[in-house]
């Protein structure tokens, strides 16, 4: 394994956090949907309208009747997908 700068190693860790916010307001929000939080409450409205927006391009990806089982599916999915990016980005970043 290769040593790091400071300068690589503060860029690492910044596209880290980034990506760990971005999950975690995902997850949050399918939480929320899933125990079916009072959406009229101001908190849980931001954590699913986040969730709704970070989550655009995978709407769709699965069609289920069911809301929860859709949101779990798509949003789950995009929490995944910018776990993996996020992982390669750091990565790349780091070896350069």
């Amino acid at each position: 394994m290769t040593r790091i700068g400071y300068r690589q190693a503060t860029t690492v860790n910044v596209v880290q956090a980034v990506v760990g916010i971005i999950v975690a307001i995902i997850v949050i929000a399918i939480g929320l949907i899933l125990l079916g939080a009072n959406q009229g409450n101001m908190l849980v409205n931001w954590f699913t309208d986040a969730g709704r927006w970070l989550t655009t391009p995978f709407h769709g990806v699965f069609t289920r009747s069911d809301a929860k089982q859709d949101a779990l599916l798509n949003w789950g999915l995009a929490a995944i997908v910018y776990a993996v990016l996020g992982g390669v980005i750091a990565r790349f970043t780091a070896r350069f």
